[in-house]
C-alpha cells in the first residue's frame, strides 16, 4: 500500500483528567533490561456499527484516555536513563500520552482477515514510530483510524520498559471499558488496582563476583555457522496460520507418543516446539548450528512472596530451550516439547533473583544468533479489549521474525501463529507447519 493510505487528521497530547503525583519513579532491574527498550505495538480492528458516531467516538476515547491516565499516571510521564546507575526512571509531570485521529480510504475490515503482504504494510496505523524510547517521546501512543467501510482500527504503542504483556492488557482493558462507558465516574470497577512497587524485582544490593551465565543459556552466545542474522532477516514475508483445538490436541498426542519420558504437554509447549522445529527445517540450518527458542515466563507466582495483584511492571524472565539443528529436525516434536517443558520448569524464585542480578549488575542481554523468540499474546485477554465491541482482529502493527501467538475471534482454544520468514523459506515453512509430525 502507498504511504498515503492513512491520513492523520489530528495529533494531540492527552493529560490525566485529575491531578496526579509528580516526581521521579525508578524502574526495576527487569524493566531496565537493554532488550526491552522499545515500543510494543498492538493493533485492534472493529467492525462497522451503525450506532457509532465518529466525532462522538473520538471525543469519548480522548476522555477515557485522560481518565485512564489517572491511576496509570506513569504512562503520561517520560522514561529516561538514571544519571547515577545504569537503569531507567520515569519523570512524572503529567506530560501526557499522544492521541492520533486518522482516516483511511484504502483499508477495510476485510483486509485484516489475512496476514499483510509486507511486514510494514500496516505501519501507518500507528503513525508515530519511536526508534529511541529514552529521548523524551510519550511512552503511550494511541491512534484511532476510521477505515473506508466505516470500520475502525485502534493502534497502541506502549514503552516496554513500563510494563509487560499482562500489564499492558490490564491497562488496555481498563481504557477500553472507560471508552465504551462500562465504568462509572468513580472508576470503582478498576480491578485489579494498578501497583507500582518496582523495587520488588530488584536484586539484593550485594554485587556478585562475576557474571556467571551458567544455567542461563538465554544469555550465552553460540557460534554462528551460517551468517544467521542475514539468513533469517532477508526478504521477510508475513505468515499467519490458525491452530484449532483439534489440531493442538493432535500435536499433544504425537508429542506424548514420541517423547522419551511419555510426558504430557501443554498447548503452548507443543505449539512452540512445532513452530520452532518447522521454522528450523524450512530455513535449512547447518546440522551443528545451535538453535534456541526464547519465550517469556510470567513469574508473578513463582517468586516468594508472590507479586501483588495489579503489579503491571515487567514480571517475566526468558525461558530458553536449546538444541542443534540436526537433533531438532531428526528427533521430532516429543523431543522439542520436552526441551520447552524443562526450560519452564527451571524457573523458580532463585532463578529470577539470578536473572535480576545478571541484567542489573553485568548488563547481560540475549544474543540474537541462533534465536527464535516466541511471545504468547493469546492468553493476555487482548481479545476482550472492547473499544467498539469485540475486536475482529488482534495482532501487531508490523510483523517480524519474532513469532507471536495471537487470539482467534470466538475460538478461545485456538491460536493464530504469526511470524515473518524469508521469502525463500515461505513455501517450505507452510508445508512443514501443516504436516502431522513425529
Amino acid at each position: 500500500m502507498a504511504t498515503t493510505s492513512v491520513r492523520v487528521k489530528e495529533a494531540v497530547l492527552v493529560t490525566p483528567s485529575d491531578p496526579t503525583p509528580t516526581g521521579i519513579l525508578h524502574l526495576s532491574a527487569l524493566d531496565s533490561q537493554l532488550f526491552l527498550r522499545f515500543t510494543v505495538e498492538y493493533l485492534f480492528v472493529y467492525r462497522r456499527s451503525s450506532a457509532l458516531d465518529q466525532p462522538a467516538t473520538v471525543s469519548r476515547m480522548k476522555s477515557a484516555l485522560a481518565r485512564a491516565l489517572v491511576p496509570y499516571y506513569p504512562f503520561a510521564g517520560r522514561v529516561r536513563s538514571r544519571p547515577d546507575v545504569p537503569s531507567l526512571e520515569v519523570v512524572c509531570r503529567a506530560q501526557g500520552a499522544l492521541f492520533i485521529d486518522a482516516c483511511s480510504d484504502v483499508y477495510t475490515a476485510n483486509d485484516f482477515e489475512k496476514a499483510p503482504k509486507t511486514v510494514t504494510q500496516w505501519r501507518k496505523l500507528l503513525s508515530l514510530y519511536v526508534p529511541d524510547v529514552l529521548k523524551g517521546s510519550p511512552p503511550l501512543v494511541v491512534q484511532l483510524t476510521w477505515l473506508a467501510d466505516g470500520a475502525a482500527a485502534v493502534g497502541v504503542g506502549i514503552n516496554h520498559a513500563l510494563c509487560d504483556g499482562i500489564g499492558s492488557a490490564e491497562f488496555l482493558n481498563y481504557f477500553a471499558n472507560l471508552a465504551s462507558q462500562r465504568f462509572g465516574p468513580r472508576d470503582s470497577d478498576l480491578k485489579p488496582k494498578p501497583v507500582w512497587d518496582r523495587h520488588i524485582m530488584n536484586p539484593p544490593s550485594k554485587k556478585s563476583e562475576r557474571a556467571n551465565t551458567y544455567n542461563h543459556p538465554e544469555f550465552a552466545r553460540v557460534p554462528d555457522l551460517c551468517g544467521f542474522l542475514n539468513k533469517v532477516t532477508t526478504g521477510l514475508r508475513p505468515t499467519s496460520i490458525v491452530f484449532n483445538k483439534r489440531r493442538i490436541n493432535e500435536l499433544k498426542g504425537i508429542a506424548r507418543y514420541s517423547s522419551e519420558s511419555s510426558s504430557s504437554y501443554t498447548s503452548f509447549e507443543v505449539l512452540a516446539a512445532h513452530v520452532w522445529r518447522s521454522w528450523a527445517r524450512a530455513l535449512g540450518f547447518p546440522p551443528n548450528q545451535q538453535l534456541k527458542i526464547l519465550f517469556s515466563i510470567n513469574v508473578r507466582n513463582r517468586v516468594k512472596p508472590n507479586l501483588p495483584e495489579g503489579y503491571y511492571g515487567n514480571a517475566f524472565v526468558l525461558g530458553c530451550a536449546q538444541s542443534s539443528a540436526k537433533e531438532l529436525v531428526e528427533k521430532g516434536i516429543g523431543y522439542c516439547s520436552g526441551l520447552v517443558k524443562r526450560a519452564k520448569e527451571r524457573v523458580d524464585g532463585e532463578y529470577v533473583r539470578r536473572v535480576s542480578e545478571l541484567v542489573s549488575e553485568w548488563r547481560v542481554s540475549p544474543d540474537p544468533v541462533g534465536v527464535l523468540i516466541v511471545s504468547q499474546w493469546s492468553r493476555l485477554g487482548l481479545e476482550r479489549v472492547e473499544f467498539m465491541g469485540r475486536p475482529i482482529h488482534v495482532g501487531p502493527i508490523c510483523w517480524d521474525r519474532y513469532c507471536l501467538f495471537l487470539p482467534v475471534r470466538d475460538e478461545t482454544e485456538s491460536v493464530r501463529v504469526a511470524v515473518a520468514v524469508p521469502a525463500a523459506a515461505f513455501d517450505s515453512y507452510h508445508r512443514f507447519i501443516a504436516e502431522s509430525t513425529s
